[in-house]
């Protein structure tokens, strides 16, 4: 009788066991479902923004890119759209440092526009100042037929020095015919210790391209920002910057920044007859009419 009692004693044993690994089987298989991790990244996509690549969440109203991989082409060694969407004029931007510019050479080079630095601010003191060269190059690029805008090299530290900063280049351009939207050119000099603008809070660069661009925009002028990725993703606002047009600075094949830009600087290696040494080549996209729907034809009677 002991015998038969340990054998089923064992027997409701094995059972017990059987009957808890089949439940943790069952719990294992409906776990998914029922506890499914949500998605940390939804509603946000992923962007490289010069260093890493990232996930952001998209600025509400602000345009995206349509521009992809495919749109270019540079097989024969210069980079051409070939997309469907816009048409592409060339463009070059100088400073005093390309020193004297054979601007007809340029014309003919095929080169449409140029943008010229009127002026910058000193990155350790301060100061505002004229590039020495400005006037030279915007008479000779007019001359030569060419669409000219300028733009202002900003250290600003506070909304006050960039509005500062745009009234001093409106009285720099004052009686010139600038055809093309004043850029504001805020850049951080991480590699200069004594740069006065090291410590500025992303809150307080995008004040200043507000600043810059509303004082432009009060005195009749279109007005626009120079930026790199870092700048465009953690600077700027560009949802407050949505009547300013955008100069995106991403050398290389194509532009990946996620919202849409007008000019797309690609490269500071470029080579144009009647410049002497690199210069920056820049391509400004200008988006081509929907095509007209043919009218219905009545059919014939």
């Amino acid at each position: 009788m002991r015998r038969k009692s340990g054998g089923v004693r064992g027997l409701l044993l094995i059972i017990l066991l059987l009957a808890a690994a089949i439940g943790i089987v069952a719990i294992k298989l409906r776990r998914p479902a029922e506890e499914e991790e949500p998605d940390p990244h939804e509603g946000q996509v992923l962007v490289n923004d010069g260093f890493n690549d990232v996930w952001i969440t998209p600025i509400e109203g602000v345009e995206v890119s349509d521009l992809t991989k495919e749109d270019f082409d540079t097989s024969d060694g210069r980079l051409v759209y070939t997309g469907e969407n816009y048409d592409t004029v060339l463009g070059v931007d100088v400073s005093e440092h390309q020193l004297w510019i054979d601007w007809q050479k340029v014309a003919d080079s095929g080169v449409k526009f140029v943008y010229v630095r009127s002026g910058y601010r000193g990155y350790t003191q301060g100061s505002l100042n004229s590039d020495a060269w400005y006037r030279t190059n915007i008479d000779g690029a007019r001359e030569a037929g060419l669409d000219v805008g300028v733009y202002f090299f900003s250290q600003a530290v506070n909304v006050k020095e960039a509005i500062d900063e745009a009234k001093f280049v409106l009285e720099q351009i004052e009686g010139y015919d600038i055809t093309l939207p004043v850029m504001y050119d805020w850049e951080k000099l991480e590699d200069i210790p004594e740069a006065r603008t090291n410590d500025v809070s992303p809150e307080i660069i995008g004040d200043c391209g507000v600043a810059f661009c509303e004082t432009v925009r009060a005195a009749g002028y279109d007005a626009g920002i120079y930026f790199n990725r870092q700048l465009g993703y953690y600077g700027f606002d560009l949802g407050r910057l949505k009547d300013c047009k955008l100069w995106l600075a991403e050398p290389g094949d194509y532009p990946s920044f996620y919202y849409a830009g007008n000019i797309w600087q690609y490269t500071h290696e470029g080579e144009v007859p009647g410049i002497d040494g690199p210069v920056d080549l820049n391509l400004m996209f200008i988006r081509r009419p929907e095509p007209t729907p043919a009218p219905d034809e009545s059919p014939q009677t």
